[in-house]
């Protein structure tokens, strides 16, 4: 079904997008298994060695059980490629997943079948909405006691104004749960495993293979559901304005398989990705990516850094130069990895949908465009957010300044935090949009750079970065407002306000200056 791309390998690209403790990581593993990247959940074998394969790998994530940054896994599944993002699904995190999520052709959104639609799955589908990123819905945990079927897809077609096809239609839930009938191939998927190809819903081996209660209520609802939902159509799912619906438990692996399967048959391959001058197509013959996440720190012992690099077009060779859109200058990459976790592997090729990541010494920062003719292209979309919380930071020992600094560098690198260097004064300032992001910084500053600090209360509340188009303007506005003047990493300027009402007294008298809650890479 899928429209295969001539000349190049063919990748699904996508990211799992859930609320906190909707069971994103376990269908990760069970999606890896299945693709057989794992043979049990918790490990992989790479190179004939057995490593550990979570996801969740930084000290933190593994002692409080969430996901606080995004992880890339590559693996092969029936002929194609699959590269799997996993996302941080706690709402402290939703800028590190903004920019995962430019990097995706499509995202599979998991929901729980006894809560429905939260709270920040709606967020994240909002920006999947925001580039008409398709969706594949996974009502995940159908083994326990859930909500009605109905109601879980009317939600879905109501609070996120989409048309709903369901695929897979449960039989019973929890106490009652005796496996998913397959709607699209007409199949029996019994919870006791297998599958079975039925004629349709009015085989009568349903009846000798399915309790009396629970083939009647099967044919009453499967018959409601098509004929109340609309037909799959496959432009409508790509183009953002329709999701097939699989229901399944990833915990007892139903459904795994079956969704597997939609995203290699379903999901679009690399798309064309916004850019100026002008949009890039994977068919482009010229390398081009961009950087949407720096990791430092993923093997604590040997103080790396790692820009993760979306190709969106060209056949890439290890060793090639490409010019960096930030300097102007060409870097060559000697060592390009493909991921699976922490662990990784010398990539000596990469095409069109592709997750690479490239080691480096705070080169390459998120925003990046890298591309194989200078200045041919820059890729939009992967700004900045103005942070939600600003603090400063305070040493217990003042003689590890410097460690600090070096620290406060690489994380902001990542695009995670920001720091910001107050005009008055030497204590910096951290922003973040999310109270656990403070919890991880102070914790990856402990485990990784063994910098004992804490944070203090500012005055501040929220930040905004300050343009003009008459300098004189803003070196007024400057040389006025000292005391809530700072400059981020890139020596723009930065106004920090007390509150909300002095941002918008501000704003209002001046209205020469734009005071902006984002800013994008250049």
């Amino acid at each position: 079904m899928n429209d295969r791309p001539t000349g190049r390998p063919d990748r699904r690209t996508f990211a799992i997008i859930s609320h906190p403790d909707a069971g994103k990581t376990t269908l990760t593993e069970k999606l890896l298994m299945t693709g057989g990247a794992i043979h049990l959940a918790g490990e992989v074998k790479a190179r004939g060695q057995t490593r550990r394969a979570r996801s969740d790998w930084m000290k933190i994530e593994q002692q409080r059980g969430i996901s606080v940054t995004s992880s890339v896994m590559t693996f092969e599944y029936d002929g194609l490629t699959f590269n799997l993002l996993d996302t941080p699904g706690h709402e402290d995190f939703s800028e590190d997943t903004y920019r995962t999520l430019t990097a995706v052709d499509s995202a599979v959104m998991v929901i729980d079948a006894a809560k429905g639609i939260e709270a920040q799955t709606r967020k994240l589908f909002e920006v999947c909405r925001l580039r008409s990123v398709p969706i594949i819905t996974f009502v995940n945990k159908v083994d326990r006691e859930g909500r009605d079927t109905f109601s879980l897809l009317d939600e879905i077609a109501d609070q996120l104004a989409l048309d709903v096809t369901p695929m897979i239609w449960p039989i019973g839930m929890g106490g009652v749960f005796e496996g998913l009938y397959d709607l699209a191939e007409n199949r029996l998927l019994p919870a006791e495993g297998g599958a079975i190809a039925m004629s349709g819903l009015d085989d009568p081996r349903l009846d000798e293979l399915l309790s009396a209660d629970g083939v009647a209520k099967l044919r009453e609802e499967a018959e409601l559901a098509q004929a109340g939902y609309a037909e799959f159509d496959l432009a409508a799912y790509r183009h953002g304005d329709l999701t097939p619906v699989y229901f399944g438990s990833a915990l007892r692996d139903f459904g795994i398989p079956e969704l597997i399967n939609a995203l290699r048959d379903l999901a679009p391959s690399p798309r064309l990705q916004p850019a100026a001058p002008e949009a890039v197509s994977p068919d482009d013959p010229a390398v081009s990516g961009f950087i949407f996440k720096v990791q430092a720190n993923m093997n604590p012992q040997h103080r790396d850094r790692v820009a993760f690099m979306r190709l969106c077009s060209g056949r890439f060779k290890r060793g090639m130069k490409l010019n960096q859109s930030g300097t102007g200058k060409a870097i060559a990459v000697h060592s390009p990895i493909l991921f699976f976790a922490q662990n990784r592997e010398v990539a000596d090729e990469a095409w069109p949908g592709d997750i690479i990541g490239i080691p480096n010494h705070g080169t390459l920062r998120v925003g990046d465009s890298l591309t194989e003719v200078a200045g041919a292209v820059s890729f939009t979309g992967l700004p900045n957010f103005a942070p939600e919380i600003l603090r400063r930071v305070a040493l217990a020992d003042p003689t590890k300044t410097k460690q600090l600094r070096k620290a406060l560098d690489d994380l902001s690198e990542e695009g995670v935090i920001q720091v910001f260097h107050p005009a008055i004064g030497s204590q910096m300032v951290v922003g973040v949009v999310g109270q656990l992001q403070l919890e991880v910084l102070i914790s990856r500053l402990q485990h990784e750079y063994k910098v004992d600090a804490k944070l203090d209360v500012s005055p501040w509340d929220t930040a905004r970065w300050l343009t003009a188009d008459n300098d004189a303007d803003l070196k007024d506005f400057a040389g006025n407002h000292r005391n809530a003047m700072a400059s981020d990493r890139d020596g723009q300027p930065v106004f920090m306000a007390k509150d909300a009402w002095e941002l918008n007294y501000v704003m209002q008298r001046h209205p020469g200056l734009r005071f902006s809650a984002t800013k994008e890479r250049a």
